[in-house]
């Protein structure tokens, strides 16, 4: 959260100053000692003298050309390679902080949404680092250059200038707030359809079934016109900008344009440090005056890239910030995290005092529930579906937070500062185990380099899967377990369990759902064999399997709690 929170304020501090950006702010300024040339060799030619009074200019011209090409070239290299790396620690840490989120977290963001931002919400940042950036960094720079040049020869032409330059940020920065509100809006709305319909889609067997086909057809004709709507208000934004420095920069051009000519004609004879300008002198004036509004048109131009790119970036932050993101690691250091070497496993006790937790949709999952569980003790949760056995494991795993109440680890609160300490003591074995596409020892090892092939071995034993032909041959699972039983899978998620050396905590959800008795009495000899020494809880509605524990714990009505 930390990383992200950096990274993020770095992109937003960045002024475009990096080499890539100054070389390309060097390739503009090289266009001045082109136009004294250009205007000196007019002159020369004007007075009189020959072609080879210019070659030496004509070759510096070139030359001038060639560099600046060249140093615009490297630079819009440098800065597009600089901002693609950029791009990538982003798309990272985004990636990392969405997969902190716990599944019951009640803000967690849609999959759809998710999906949005590490896609086209982080690819809009790219032209606000490669396009808007340096630019600004141009309309700083070169402007200021170009106007000490021109007033150097004609404070009036200089005068101009300044006069009509601030005009053209005033209206950009009035613009501009306009736009950054469409673009979050048109970005949130593009967020808010990928999540509607990664939903739809996850349903559609559900849709079909209850014939609201065309009613889901109807909300989404609806969202995409939301969005074209939200879509075209940015465009008419754009185009707008775009408009307004046409406007403001022609206007400015015009006019020194107008006093040149009318100075030359002897009409204004004022606005010159001398009593006259010389053709070399007017023409080096006019090839300057375009040339210092181009940043500030480039800067227009970008001006929609900075617009959507800090929205994209507001986005971005919003859902590394919201939530309850209580550990400093993914979900899968519940099962994993145990990277430092074991003292004495000691099983642990567990009190549960006063613990409230609610679901965004206002369904109260959990109740002042208030438990405890000693030291060692195998205890069984029993309950209707729904009342909330898996979100109450869930919570004491450090998955979320309760809204209200404590959970209490041999007498240690499971809190932000302490749950990394207090899961690698924990074990979880969900009710759906994911299998990686790989063999079965490598599902239990998780790479983990403090576990080692005895490790595995004796987990394996442990589970009773070391008999599977898959194990025996080190046959390449796929993924989700294809090629593993329902019950296979259960016990490779129990060995992982075994394989964790710390692990003094054991937190099992519904091990024996829909399996067959045969198959649920394996799974429960091997979960009792790995429970030995262990504080264990289970949520199961298997009455055989909470017989076999120590004690057995109701959620009934209203959520109170109660020993059977």
């Amino acid at each position: 959260m930390k990383q992200a929170a950096v990274l993020f304020s770095q992109l937003r501090l960045s002024k475009g100053r990096e080499a890539g950006s100054i070389l390309q702010s060097m390739a503009s300024l090289l266009w001045i000692p082109q136009a004294a040339l250009l205007a000196y060799s007019v002159q020369s030619l004007a007075d009189g003298n020959g072609v080879e009074s210019i070659v030496f200019s004509v070759l510096a011209i070139f030359m001038l050309g060639v560099a600046r090409a060249v140093a615009d070239m490297v630079g819009l290299r440098l800065v597009f390679k600089r901002a693609r790396t950029r791009l990538s620690e982003l798309r990272h840490v985004l990636a990392e902080v969405i997969a902190m989120r716990s599944p019951i977290d009640p803000q967690r963001p849609a999959s759809g949404l998710a999906g949005s931002a590490l896609a086209e919400q982080a690819e809009a940042v790219l032209p606000y680092l490669v396009r808007y950036q340096p630019a600004r960094l141009r309309a700083t720079i070169v402007p200021l250059v170009i106007l000490a040049c021109v007033s150097s020869v004609s404070w009036v032409a200089g005068l101009i200038l300044l006069v009509a330059a601030p005009l053209i940020p005033v209206f950009m920065a009035l613009v501009g707030w306009r736009a950054k509100a469409a673009s979050e809006a048109q970005l949130g709305e593009i967020g808010n359809m990928n999540a509607f319909l990664l939903d739809r889609l996850r349903g559609l067997t559900t849709i079909r079934s209850l014939q609201a086909v065309d009613r889901t057809a109807d909300r989404l004709h609806d969202t995409a016109h939301d969005l074209r709507r939200r879509t075209m208000a940015v465009l008419r934004i754009a185009f707008l900008s775009s408009a307004v420095l046409e406007l403001f920069s022609a206007l400015g051009v015009a006019l020194v344009a107008v006093y040149i000519g009318f100075h030359l004609l002897g009409q204004l004879p004022f606005g010159t440090w001398s009593d006259k300008l010389t053709l070399g002198q007017a023409l080096f004036v006019l090839l300057l005056s375009p040339s210092f509004f181009e940043p500030l048109r480039e800067l227009s131009a970008a001006w929609h890239d900075r617009a959507s790119g800090e929205a994209a970036l507001d986005q971005m932050a919003l859902l590394t910030q919201q939530g309850m993101n209580l550990p400093e690691h993914g979900l899968h250091a519940v099962a994993t995290d145990a990277t430092k070497p074991a003292k004495k496993m000691v099983a642990p006790a567990i009190a549960v005092h006063h613990v409230h937790f609610t679901y965004p949709e206002g369904a109260k999952a959990l109740n002042d529930v208030n438990m405890h569980i000693a030291a060692g003790e195998h205890v069984a949760i029993l309950a209707p579906s729904g009342i909330g056995k898996s979100t109450l494991l869930a919570l004491i795993a450090g998955m979320a937070a309760p809204q209200h109440g404590e959970i209490l680890i041999d007498g240690q609160r499971l809190q932000a500062d302490s749950v990394k300490t207090l899961r690698r003591r924990m074990a979880w074995v969900g009710q759906n185990p994911h299998v990686f596409a790989g063999s079965v020892r490598s599902n239990v090892s998780f790479g983990r380099a403090d576990v080692s092939k005895t490790d595995v071995e004796h987990a394996l034993h442990l589970a009773a899967l070391h008999k599977v032909p898959q194990a025996q041959q080190g046959v390449i699972l796929g993924e989700m377990g294809g090629g593993l039983s329902g019950g296979e899978v259960v016990r490779l998620a129990l060995a992982r369990a075994a394989a964790n050396a710390d692990a003094a905590i054991l937190l099992v959800d519904e091990p024996t759902a829909h399996l067959d008795r045969e198959t649920a009495e394996q799974v429960m000899q091997a979960l009792l064999r790995l429970a030995q020494g262990k504080t264990m809880l289970v949520a199961t509605h298997d009455m055989t399997l909470a017989n076999r524990l120590d004690r057995t714990i109701v959620l009934g009505e209203k959520e109170r709690v109660r020993a059977c």
